[in-house]
Parts: C-alpha cells; structure tokens; sequence
C-alpha cells in the first residue's frame, strides 16, 4: 500500500472531521497525497462503528470520528482499544470542556452544524442577488428584493447592497439617470421597501471627483460638472417622491451607519 488510511467516521455529513484529517495530514511531505480518507457519513448504530473497526485493524489504519451521542463515542472508544486500533476523537474532548467551562450540557444533537450553515447559505443566496442585480442589470430583481436603494451615480448602492447582504437581506439597486426612465418595476413595488439615497450636490461633487483622478481621467469631465450633478439630485426628488419611499441623506454617512438605519426602518416596517 502506497499511501496511509485513515476512516472518517461521523454521526453527521463528516465535512468537519475529514477537513481536520487534511489539515493533519498536509503536515507530512508537506501533502495529504499520501493520504487516503474513507468517510462514513451519518452513524447512527454500533453495528457499523464494529465493521468500520475491523476494516481499520486489517488495513492498519487510524480512525478519526466526530461522534457527539456520548453512548456511540464510548462505544467506539472502548471496541477501538480492545483491537488495538489507533483512534482520534475530534470532537468529544472539546465538547466536554466547554460542559465544564460553561457548567451546562451539550444537547447531543447530530447534524447541528448544517442546521446552522443553513444562516450561512442564506447569506450566501443574499449576497450572489446582490451581484446579479447591482446597478439596476435585471429589473425583474426589483420585485424579488426585501430592499430597493434608489440614487444617482456614486451614492455607495453598491457597498451598501453587500453590507445588508451580509446581513441576509436580499437588494437590489436602481441608478437614477436624467435621460433613462425608471424600470416600471420601480413603480410597482411597495414603497416600504424602497430607500432613496440623497446627497449634496458638493459632496457628490468631490466624490466624483476623486473617482475621476482614480481612473487617470480629467477631472473636469461633464461626470464631475455641478450643474450636471444638481439636474442628476433634482431629478431624483422627482422620482422618489412619485415612488413615496424613505429617503436618507449619505453626505456625512460611513456605508456602515447608512446600512444600520436602513435595518433599523426595515425592522421597524416589519415589526
């Protein structure tokens, strides 16, 4: 046999206990190469912790699990030993040390890990809507957003899509530009869940400014021009006030305080 074995045993998927074994096992050779894991998924019964057990014994191999039921660990500790196979409990020693630094019990549950990963995917699912209907790409997303933000070039909607959906909620936001009419989308979705994003005309200025610097190009350009950017904001107090939505100022605002205030009147709409 040209490579060490090693059974992966779990009362779960066995995602955990099989990253830990690769993460070992890089160390020798500097790769897992030479490493070849089997991985037991869902172990409910000792019938199948004995059968892994005599594999490993004929194949000289190690056996690593994540078992939290403490009857199947003990089991497994106990059979492990009197066949003399080399065993590695992942996740039972620290499960008992935070029994006794938390002076609680663990509920022994399998599978918690993918009941909280389920958050995870749901973040996950917020920020690819992000993406996928940034900058008004797809209006067919304005209807499918828990938030719209509504505001001309430079106003953060981008950042400030990805910061919510870190926070899970699904956005989707529209530019507002003089010469393009709004997505009727815009005007068929509640107001509730419509944000406008105000600014002053110098902050804009400035901003656009220095984005213009960034990219080597003249900063003079019609992009920057003041009365160019007071049409742009008066045309967008046009638009929000026939959508009726919120409307919040982000002159003076870091991405981050903007987001809050737009959680907090979404949490207070909902509630």
């Amino acid at each position: 046999m040209g490579y060490r074995l090693i059974y992966v045993i779990s009362d779960s998927v066995g995602e955990t206990a099989e990253l830990v074994v690769k993460a070992a096992a890089s160390q020798f050779n500097g790769s897992s190469a030479n490493t070849k894991i089997k991985r037991i998924p869902y172990v409910e019964d000792k019938g199948t912790i004995l059968e892994v057990l005599s594999l490993a014994k004929e194949d000289k191999a190690i056996v690593c699990f994540t078992l939290v039921v403490p009857e199947l660990r003990e089991f497994l500790i106990q059979e492990a030993t009197k066949l003399g196979v080399v065993y590695y409990d992942i996740i039972g020693p620290l499960i008992d040390k935070m029994e006794t630094s938390y002076g609680k019990a663990a509920k022994y549950e399998p599978g918690r890990v993918r009941k909280l990963d389920d958050d995870y995917f749901k973040k996950v699912e917020a920020i690819e809507f992000a993406v996928k209907y940034d900058d008004g790409r797809d209006p067919r997303g304005i209807l499918k957003a828990d938030i719209v933000l509504v505001g001309v070039s430079r106003t953060s909607k981008t950042p400030l899509s990805q910061y919510l959906a870190h926070k899970r909620f699904k956005v989707a936001n529209v530019p507002i530009v003089p010469e393009v009419e709004p997505p009727e989308e815009l005007y068929k979705v509640s107001a509730q869940k419509c944000i406008g994003l105000r600014i002053s005309p110098e902050k804009l200025n400035n901003i656009r400014k220095e984005r213009l610097k960034s990219l080597g190009l003249n900063d003079e350009a019609f992009y920057a021009n003041i009365n160019r950017i007071k049409e742009e904001l008066e045309y967008f107090d046009k638009i929000v006030e026939k959508i009726g939505c919120n409307v919040i100022d982000v002159s003076n605002k870091a991405v981050e305080e903007t987001a809050n205030l737009i959680v907090n009147l979404m949490n207070k709409q909902n509630g």
